[in-house]
Order: C-alpha cells, then structure tokens, then sequence
C-alpha cells in the first residue's frame, strides 16, 4: 500500500510543474518569534525583508492549498547574523508551518517543520538535514522551488532537484508564502505558486 500512495504522490507531483503558476494579488505580512515587528517593504516589484524579528513571512491571502508548488526568486543582501530566505507551505498559524530555506551565511539548504511552535529539522532521504551549496554567495540571485503532494516535498534550487522530505504532521491544506529570519536582508521577486 505504501508503495502505491508513494507512486501516486510522485505522480502528482509531475503534474504540479505543469499546472500554470499563479501570483500573489495580495500579502499578508508578520513577525513570528521574539523581537519587534518584521520590516516588510515593496519596491519595484520585488518584495524586501529588512529583520526586526526573530522570523518574518509574507503570505498569500487566497491560497490555501493541500499539494501543488510555491517557488520564488531572492538574494541575500545583507545581516551580520543571518541570511536567509526561503519559501513556506502549508502554513495554518505562525506556530504551524513547513519552510524550505537558502542560507548565504551557511551555504546550505534545507527545510523545517514548525508544529505547536517548535521548531524540527527534516532529514532528506535519510541523510544529513540539509544540503551543501557550493560557491553561493550574498547578491546571487537563487530560485527555490518546493514541489509538494502529500507528506512528500521535493526541493529545488535554481532548477536543480536537491533532495526529498517526507512527514505527514501538517496534512490539510495552508497558505503558501516567503520567509526570512533574524537580521537577514533579502529581496524576493518573482513568486508562483499552483494547486495539484
């Protein structure tokens, strides 16, 4: 039985990256964590995270989706602590979430559960939970996709499938979004998101 539910969310996964991607109309902008209130701007079309919490995301208002896809473009610009940006599904509460992020800083990707706001790694086909990003640096624009169908995630850098998650924790349906953290100062641009 496992084998065939794997299949089918394999399938459905083939079929999010022909389903045509969507933009957002609308964001929802918040801090999550300690700290003041995240700095969310917009400008020429890209939207910019300057810090000021321990976790910002900006969510899309109408899209609440159980499989599909949310990918976006971004560079770290700046922070002396973190710099970081990423994407986030499934979202239903700041204390309920999966992200997958790019860390300049630490040249690494990786992705994260956050269930009854605590905080947990997930390990990619049973290796080390992250992945190795090799000559990444601050100002390079990156596109990091998640693919999602199920409890299965696949993630994506620049067009290049990295590795695959599985947990089943955050099952039904959420918002689908970007996010940065600490001091990061990231621009994104660029984001699509689609229903399988």
């Amino acid at each position: 039985m496992r084998a065939i539910v794997t299949r089918l969310a394999l399938a459905a996964l083939l079929v999010a990256s022909a389903v045509p991607a969507q933009t957002p109309r609308e964001w929802s902008l918040g801090p999550t964590g300690r700290g003041g209130a995240a700095q969310w701007s917009e400008r020429q079309g890209r939207l910019i995270y300057r810090g000021g919490a321990t976790v910002g995301w900006a969510l899309v208002k109408d899209a609440p989706l159980r499989d599909g896809f949310v990918q976006v473009r971004f560079r770290s610009i700046g922070g002396r602590e973190d710099r970081a940006g990423g994407v986030i599904w499934r979202w239903r509460d700041p204390g309920n979430y999966y992200v997958a992020r790019a860390h300049a800083l630490a040249g690494n990707v990786l992705a994260f559960k956050v269930v009854n706001g605590r905080r947990d790694d997930l390990a990619p086909d049973g290796r080390a939970t992250d992945f190795e990003i090799r000559g990444v640096k601050s100002r390079d624009w990156r596109t990091l996709r998640v693919d999602f169908a199920g409890a299965e995630f696949r993630v994506s850098l620049d067009g290049r499938r990295l590795f695959t998650v599985r947990d089943g924790a955050l099952a039904g349906p959420g918002a689908v979004g970007c996010w940065s953290k600490a001091d990061s100062v990231t621009e994104f641009e660029r984001f699509e998101y689609g229903a399988t």
